[in-house]
Formats: C-alpha cells, sequence, structure tokens
C-alpha cells in the first residue's frame, strides 16, 4: 500500500488530496513565491487524525510542509513539490472560555478573530491582533510567535500562552493544557513550539491567558519632527499612561506620501512632518487631551488630531493600513520586517535612506513600524521586470546586523530568511536549534529547509 493510500485508509478518503485537485490557497502562502504543487494535501478532522498522519509520514521519512491561515510573509506554510502539505484547517473551535482562570482554549485552525470575538463575549480581550486577523489561526500565531498591533501592551504571542498540546513529529501527542500563571514543574517544553514555526511539532490547542477590557480608547495622530522626538514622546506617554498606552505606530515621510499622493488619503497635516505617529490610549479623554498638549508645548509634536468618533479613528487607522493596498501601486515589492535597540533606529532609518539613495532611488520605499517594541517595517516598490530585489535584500539585511538589529522582528524566518539567520543569532545558538531538532524530529520530516540555514 502506498503512503497516499494509507493516509486515506487512516484518515478517511475525505482528508486526502492528490495533486491534481489540491486548491490554490494550499499552493502558497502570501509571501509572493510563485504556488507549488505538493504531493498531497491532508486535512484531518482532529488530532488523532493529525497523530496518525505524522506516525506514517514519520515512518516513511515523508517531509511534511505545516500550514494554517496561509497569511505567512516568510514562506514558511509554502509547501515543496517533494512535501505533503498537512493543513490544520478543520481543526476549528473555542472549546472553552473560563472566566475564573480568565483563560480561552481554542483548537489551532481556529480564526483570530473568532478568538477575538470569543473573548469579547465574555467580557475580555485577546492580547493577539495582526492585520490578518481574519484568516490567520490561532495555531499558526502561536507557531510563529506573532507580533502585531498590540504587543506593546500585551505581548508577543509567546506572552499570551498559558499551555499547548502539540504533536511530534512520530505522532505522539503530548498536552500540557495548562491555565496557572504559577506552574514551575520542570521543563516548559511548550515554549521551545511557540516560535519553531512547525520544526519541532504541530500545535493542535493553545490555552490563550484573557485580559480585562481596558474601556474606551483614544485614538490620535502625531506629527513628531524626528526619530529623537518620537522616542521621547513615547516614554512621556508610557511614564503617564503606564497600563493605558495600548498602540504606537511610527509612519515616515515615504509613508505617508505614499499614502497621501498614490492612495489619496486626505493629508493628515501640512506641511507634511517626518514622522506620524498613531497612538492608542485607554484613559479618560481629558488627559489624554493633557497629555497630547504638554508634547506640543515641549516641542515633542508639532501637531495632534485627536479622534471625536468610530468614523474619526477609522480614518486615523486608514494611513496605518494602507499597506494592505499596495498591490495597487506596484506589482511586486521587497517587504522587510526588522527590529533595532530603540536607540539605533535613528541610525538604521538613515542608513536605509542612504541604501536607497545610492541604490534604488527611483524605487518607491515605506518605512513604518511598531517602534515601541522595536520593530521597523521597510517596503520597496518593484516595478515590472526589476531584478527580485536580492540585492535590496542583501544591503537591508546587512546593515541590520551591523547595527545589532535582528533580521526577523515578527513574521519569522520560514524559507524566506534563513540564509540570514546567523547575523542575527550566533554560531552557538544555531548549533544547539539543529540539537533540539535533531531530538525532536530526528528524521528531519517537519517543515524541512525551514528556519535553520544549511549547514557549512
Amino acid at each position: 500500500m502506498s503512503l497516499i493510500d494509507a493516509l486515506a485508509a487512516a484518515l478517511g478518503p475525505d482528508a486526502v488530496t492528490g495533486p491534481e485537485a489540491i486548491p490554490a490557497r494550499n499552493m502558497a502562502d502570501t509571501t509572493g513565491l510563485p504556488p507549488t504543487r505538493p504531493r498531497a494535501l491532508i486535512r484531518p478532522r482532529d488530532v488523532a487524525g493529525v497523530s496518525a498522519a505524522l506516525r506514517l509520514c514519520h515512518a516513511a521519512g515523508q517531509p511534511v510542509c505545516v500550514q494554517g491561515g496561509m497569511t505567512g510573509l516568510a514562506a514558511g506554510g509554502h509547501p515543496g513539490p517533494e512535501e505533503i502539505a498537512l493543513s490544520l484547517e478543520r481543526l476549528v473551535g473555542i472549546e472553552e472560555v473560563d472566566p475564573d482562570s480568565a483563560t480561552l482554549t481554542a483548537l489551532a485552525g481556529t480564526p483570530l478573530h473568532s478568538v477575538q470575538e470569543a473573548a469579547r463575549a465574555a467580557g475580555f480581550v485577546c492580547g493577539i491582533d495582526l492585520g490578518a486577523r481574519g484568516s490567520c489561526t490561532i495555531g499558526g500565531n502561536v507557531a510563529t510567535n506573532a507580533g502585531g498591533n498590540q504587543v506593546l501592551r500585551y505581548g508577543m504571542a509567546r506572552a499570551n500562552v498559558l499551555g499547548l498540546e502539540a504533536v511530534l513529529a512520530d505522532g505522539t501527542v503530548v498536552t500540557r493544557l495548562n491555565k496557572m500563571l504559577k506552574n514551575n514543574t520542570g521543563f516548559d517544553w511548550t515554549q521551545l513550539m511557540i516560535g519553531s514555526e512547525g520544526c519541532l511539532g504541530v500545535i493542535t490547542r493553545v490555552v490563550l491567558a484573557l485580559h480585562p477590557d481596558p474601556g474606551p480608547v483614544e485614538t490620535a495622530l502625531l506629527a513628531v519632527p524626528d526619530t529623537a522626538a518620537l522616542l521621547a514622546a513615547l516614554r512621556r506617554l508610557q511614564a503617564a499612561f503606564p497600563a493605558g498606552l495600548m498602540v504606537f505606530e511610527a509612519m515616515w515621510g515615504e509613508f505617508m506620501a505614499l499614502a497621501e499622493e498614490r492612495l489619496g488619503l486626505t493629508p493628515a497635516f501640512a506641511p507634511r512632518p517626518e514622522i506620524c505617529v498613531l497612538v492608542e490610549i485607554a484613559a479618560p479623554r481629558a488627559r489624554v487631551e493633557a497629555a497630547l498638549e504638554e508634547l506640543i508645548a515641549t516641542g515633542l509634536a508639532g501637531d495632534a488630531v485627536l479622534a471625536g468618533s468610530g468614523r474619526d479613528r477609522a480614518r486615523l487607522w486608514a494611513f496605518r493600513e494602507t499597506p494592505y493596498e499596495y498591490h495597487r501601486l506596484f506589482p511586486r515589492f521587497a517587504g522587510f520586517d526588522i527590529s533595532f535597540p530603540r536607540q539605533a533606529i535613528a541610525r538604521a532609518v538613515a542608513a536605509i535612506r542612504d541604501e536607497a539613495a545610492a541604490h534604488w532611488p527611483d524605487r518607491p520605499m515605506a518605512l513604518f513600524g511598531h517602534v515601541a517594541d522595536s520593530n521597523l517595517h521597510v517596503i520597496v516598490g518593484l516595478p515590472e521586470g526589476a531584478p527580485d530585489g536580492a540585492a535590496i535584500e542583501a544591503r537591508i539585511y546587512a546593515l541590520t546586523g551591523r547595527l545589532g538589529g535582528s533580521v526577523s522582528a515578527e513574521h519569522g524566518i520560514g524559507r524566506a530568511k534563513r540564509r540570514w539567520l546567523g547575523l542575527s543569532r550566533s554560531p552557538e545558538e544555531i548549533a544547539l536549534m539543529r540539537a533540539l531538532k535533531r531530538a525532536l524530529d530526528p528524521r528531519g520530516i517537519l517543515n524541512p529547509g525551514r528556519v535553520l540555514p544549511d549547514p557549512g
């Protein structure tokens, strides 16, 4: 019996799809690589099915590509032609919301938006939030240690996870659906799974810590003269609202020019400042107004707009969400998700601008990021027929390494960035990662060719 036949017998024929009938969505994630048809697609209906599938693939030495919502930007879910795609799209459901423990337990394929809605219905907030909330899955969020808009207040995905269930490469199911903040009982294997991008095991259930609803949130847009003022304004707001500052999103002039001149948004300020900052603060409006007035009085902001309605808030957020419209401006782009120590952000922005002026002066570029958590995004538009951006990539990652930054702030490594991992991790760290991979996946079937660079 062939492996495909064995999988169909174990999981049911409707759970196994041959290469000719594989849907397009399972052949490519959102990284932008050409679609690839895997050897087969398996979609287990439950954890037992995931276990059976991996047990058979492990015995056969069959490489497996683990897939969630296919919203990744590092080619982690992009299958190879020799791989079997294992999609968790059928493992969907909120299994429990426990108000006493302030936890939520969900199957890994549950969309993030569904998790957020379930938390909200119970009077809580889910601390994980990102733009792809409608299609990304909670298992994928945890497997990649996703960041997003609320990292400043609630931390990365890792900080929001109390317990996990995962299936190892040989089909063994390991379960630690912990709900307690204090549970100091030996090695915490769950932390190894978080951010491992499916290379050490397949996450099937997640227990999230929920947060109290912060109440009404005020939204404002600030005009800031430079990066020094940006960081000073951040420190002032954090001191004034230690638990209330939810969002601090910086958008440099190039970003705002694309939003206003190319995408048609009404200019936020005239003249356009060096940096616009979108902030959200959970605090009484009068206190927020006073804090903004102080920033203007001290020269840390030249102007500010405070939203007076939901419509105003949407108008301000529209600037930050314009990258989702960049496909209208250029057919392809080189995108970067990097981070720097705060004190190096000004040097990083200057260095990126210098590289752009010297090597791609005529291409549109956007600089923006979460900043409060050190994250900087860079997008360079590539016109039709232009090279694939490899030279731009090499220069951006090289300067990231020189400034002590990270080649991946929140999107993970996947296939796309593994050759650059050594710029942010030491040889000893990479050797330790390899040892962990060998221990948990001795046959190397789980997401091969991802995260770890080629040896030698």
